[in-house]
């Protein structure tokens, strides 16, 4: 299996100048979502993109900018009270985003379902709202106007909102039969660092994802940036000698089973070649990340 490094904009100040970067270095995939930047990030991402169509972009739908509010109450696509609720899985205005992500941002590789939890808090109104979000985003599929979809989330997996088996079952419910539900979003880090403890046990999430095929993007593995100025050399050491603590935390994420791909957001050419340096070194052994592991839990 191999690592590969994705664009994530989410925490990239200057996204054209992350974007530019990023795709002179074989970056693969760009992700990115509606609400980023405050609704600006498609607009500036859409000229890179159309000059390298070589790169997939994956996006989102779900949570909205307040100019994308305005313009749906304007729309008669969501009320003034679901408009101040700034997230709707509501088929209509999924509908309604998508057509604006595609026009904008002039294509999509993969449609992220985006913090699908925040949907509802009853378990199984929330299944059928992802059976609905599901069913939507399968007719763009069918069309080709989309490469695929997935979910994005950032706690559903961990409070058990849902399962990678439901989200199968449910876009298999959705679709009639074949569908294309084609990737998952999650954090995976060394402060999230559960799903890592579970694929070293051989279950969980992402080891139940890589065997439906799906794509696995690993989001904040370094936790927002935050990350390196937590972890102490003494644990950078015992990662691997020589390592500084962010090599440490990307070469965690980088071995761990199941991930395909990992979401990392930086202007900074160094930055990027340092990160991909890291994660094309061979992986870290099982008993290596369950020590890691077992300094954190202590």
């Amino acid at each position: 299996m191999t690592t590969e490094l994705a664009l994530g904009t989410y925490h990239c100040q200057d996204i054209p100048r992350a974007a530019a970067h990023a795709v002179t270095r074989a970056v693969s995939w760009i992700d990115t979502a509606p609400n980023y930047r405050s609704g600006r990030a498609h607009a500036l991402l859409a000229p890179i993109l159309a000059r390298h169509p070589e790169t997939k972009v994956s996006t989102k739908t779900g949570f909205f900018s307040k100019a994308e509010a305005a313009a749906a109450v304007n729309a008669g696509v969501l009320t003034d009270t679901l408009a101040n609720a700034g997230h709707s899985l509501r088929p209509e205005f999924l509908r309604w985003q998508t057509d604006r992500t595609l026009a904008t941002l002039g294509r999509a590789d993969t449609v992220f379902v985006h913090n699908p939890e925040h949907g509802a808090d009853d378990r199984e109104a929330l299944h059928e709202q992802l059976h609905q979000a599901f069913a939507v985003l399968e007719e763009y599929a069918h069309e080709g106007r989309i490469g695929g979809y997935g979910v994005a989330t950032w706690s559903g997996l961990q409070t058990a909102a849902f399962s990678v088996i439901k989200l199968l079952t449910i876009a298999q419910e959705a679709a009639g039969g074949h569908h294309h539900l084609r990737a998952m979003q999650l954090p995976v880090s060394l402060v999230m660092a559960r799903p890592i403890v579970t694929a070293l046990d051989s279950h969980g999430p992402l080891l139940q994802a890589r065997a439906a095929g799906l794509e696995i993007f690993a989001s904040s593995p370094l936790h927002g940036g935050a990350l390196p100025g937590m972890i102490t050399q003494e644990l950078a050491e015992l990662v691997e000698p020589g390592h500084t603590p962010a090599q440490a935390a990307l070469r965690v994420v980088a071995s761990t089973p199941g991930v395909t791909q990992i979401l990392l957001g930086t202007s900074s050419p160094a930055h990027w070649d340092a990160a991909a340096h890291t994660i094309a070194l061979p992986p870290l052994p099982h008993q290596t990340l369950r020590k890691v592991i077992d300094v954190l839990a202590t």
